[in-house]
Protein backbone atom coordinates (compact mmCIF):
# COMPACT_ATOMS: atom_id res chain seq x y z
CA UNK A 1 0.00 0.00 0.00
CA UNK A 2 1.19 3.14 -1.34
CA UNK A 3 0.01 7.28 0.14
CA UNK A 4 0.85 10.12 -1.67
CA UNK A 5 0.91 12.99 0.24
CA UNK A 6 3.15 15.52 2.52
CA UNK A 7 5.31 14.95 5.53
CA UNK A 8 3.52 17.97 6.72
CA UNK A 9 -0.14 16.99 6.59
CA UNK A 10 -1.27 15.76 9.63
CA UNK A 11 -4.25 14.00 7.53
CA UNK A 12 -1.73 11.59 5.70
CA UNK A 13 -0.14 11.13 9.23
CA UNK A 14 -3.22 10.40 10.90
CA UNK A 15 -4.16 7.67 7.68
CA UNK A 16 -0.69 6.16 7.96
CA UNK A 17 -0.87 5.58 12.02
CA UNK A 18 -4.00 3.91 11.11
CA UNK A 19 -3.18 2.01 8.65
CA UNK A 20 -0.01 0.62 10.47
CA UNK A 21 -2.03 0.01 13.35
CA UNK A 22 -4.49 -2.14 11.34
CA UNK A 23 -1.16 -4.33 10.08
CA UNK A 24 -0.99 -2.67 6.69
CA UNK A 25 2.47 -2.48 5.45
CA UNK A 26 2.17 1.25 3.97
CA UNK A 27 4.78 3.05 2.10
CA UNK A 28 4.67 6.78 2.01
CA UNK A 29 5.85 9.30 -0.59
CA UNK A 30 6.23 13.16 0.07
CA UNK A 31 5.18 14.54 -2.94
CA UNK A 32 7.04 17.60 -2.49
CA UNK A 33 10.41 15.81 -1.82
CA UNK A 34 9.38 13.00 -4.76
CA UNK A 35 7.18 14.45 -7.57
CA UNK A 36 4.99 12.32 -9.05
CA UNK A 37 6.28 11.31 -12.84
CA UNK A 38 3.95 12.34 -15.85
CA UNK A 39 2.61 8.62 -16.03
CA UNK A 40 2.12 8.13 -12.10
CA UNK A 41 0.08 11.81 -12.35
CA UNK A 42 -1.61 10.63 -15.57
CA UNK A 43 -3.14 7.69 -13.67
CA UNK A 44 -4.11 9.57 -10.80
CA UNK A 45 -5.80 12.54 -13.30
CA UNK A 46 -7.58 9.41 -14.87
CA UNK A 47 -8.91 8.10 -11.32
CA UNK A 48 -10.15 11.28 -9.66
CA UNK A 49 -10.03 14.31 -12.46
CA UNK A 50 -10.05 18.22 -11.16
CA UNK A 51 -11.03 16.28 -7.77
CA UNK A 52 -7.28 16.00 -7.26
CA UNK A 53 -6.34 19.82 -6.88
CA UNK A 54 -7.29 20.91 -3.36
CA UNK A 55 -9.31 24.40 -4.71
CA UNK A 56 -9.96 25.60 -1.34
CA UNK A 57 -5.80 25.69 -0.56
CA UNK A 58 -3.94 28.44 0.33
CA UNK A 59 -1.11 27.35 -2.23
CA UNK A 60 -4.01 26.46 -4.79
CA UNK A 61 -5.26 30.53 -3.85
CA UNK A 62 -1.54 31.36 -4.80
CA UNK A 63 -1.24 30.11 -8.23
CA UNK A 64 -1.33 32.87 -10.84
CA UNK A 65 -4.02 32.76 -13.02
CA UNK A 66 -2.63 31.16 -16.05
CA UNK A 67 -2.48 28.12 -13.43
CA UNK A 68 -5.61 28.17 -12.16
CA UNK A 69 -6.90 28.24 -15.88
CA UNK A 70 -4.80 25.22 -16.59
CA UNK A 71 -5.02 21.62 -16.65
CA UNK A 72 -4.99 19.88 -13.13
CA UNK A 73 -1.92 17.87 -13.84
CA UNK A 74 -0.22 21.61 -14.76
CA UNK A 75 -1.32 22.90 -11.05
CA UNK A 76 0.22 19.71 -9.74
CA UNK A 77 3.47 19.55 -11.60
CA UNK A 78 3.91 23.21 -10.30
CA UNK A 79 3.07 23.12 -7.04
CA UNK A 80 2.78 19.64 -5.70
CA UNK A 81 0.97 21.14 -2.28
CA UNK A 82 -2.23 22.19 -4.35
CA UNK A 83 -2.68 17.91 -4.66
CA UNK A 84 -5.65 16.79 -2.45
CA UNK A 85 -4.86 14.45 -0.13
CA UNK A 86 -3.73 11.74 1.55
CA UNK A 87 -3.96 9.37 -1.95
CA UNK A 88 -3.83 5.64 -0.93
CA UNK A 89 -3.17 3.32 -3.57
CA UNK A 90 -4.17 -0.56 -2.54
CA UNK A 91 -3.23 -2.98 -5.26
CA UNK A 92 -5.26 -1.63 -8.23
CA UNK A 93 -7.58 0.12 -6.02
CA UNK A 94 -7.23 4.28 -5.21
CA UNK A 95 -8.89 6.12 -2.47
CA UNK A 96 -8.99 10.24 -1.92
CA UNK A 97 -8.83 11.62 1.43
CA UNK A 98 -9.38 10.05 4.92
CA UNK A 99 -12.78 10.22 5.52
CA UNK A 100 -15.03 7.49 7.15
CA UNK A 101 -15.72 5.89 3.63
CA UNK A 102 -11.76 5.46 2.80
CA UNK A 103 -11.75 4.18 6.17
CA UNK A 104 -14.63 1.86 6.38
CA UNK A 105 -12.68 0.27 3.10
CA UNK A 106 -9.27 0.43 3.94
CA UNK A 107 -9.65 -0.90 8.07
CA UNK A 108 -10.88 -4.25 9.37
CA UNK A 109 -12.13 -3.00 12.44
CA UNK A 110 -14.88 -0.09 10.31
Amino acid sequence: MMIYGLNTCALCQKARKALEADGREVSFRDVRAEPLSEAELAVLIAEFGDRLVDRTSNDYRALNNWLKNSEAEAQIAAQPKVMARPVIRDGDRFYLGWDQSVQNALLAGS
